[in-house]
């Protein structure tokens, strides 16, 4: 717990300016962006979500992975439509239509 507290303190998910002056003059002006660790690994690979709709489909893990969480919740309760909607992502994921909900994946078939 110690551990998790102390990462997350450390890091800032926001634009941080830093202006140095010696006396009354601006020296630098420099504006650096510094992001969690959960942020910088945002990007989805296509791959990643294939092996999870083939292997755990069933119970909408890949639709977690993709960001859609009220979907994967759906897939879980109802075991992914019988296996029919899983196989209706399955194909989705293969052809790139079924994309993650922050935009596209960073890493393609």
């Amino acid at each position: 717990m110690f551990v998790f507290g102390a990462l997350t303190v450390s890091y800032a998910s926001f634009p941080v300016e830093r202006t140095t002056t010696n006396n009354t003059t601006v020296i630098e002006n420099q504006k650096d962006e510094f992001t969690s660790p959960a942020a910088a690994a945002e990007g989805k690979s296509q791959v990643i979500a294939l092996i999870l709709c083939l292997v755990v489909g069933g119970i909408g893990i890949h639709r977690f992975y993709l960001g859609y969480t009220w979907q994967g919740i759906v897939q879980l309760l109802t075991l992914g439509g019988c296996g029919i909607w899983s196989l209706i992502d399955l194909i989705r994921i293969i052809t790139g239509d079924l994309q993650p909900k922050n935009g596209s994946y960073t890493k393609t078939l």
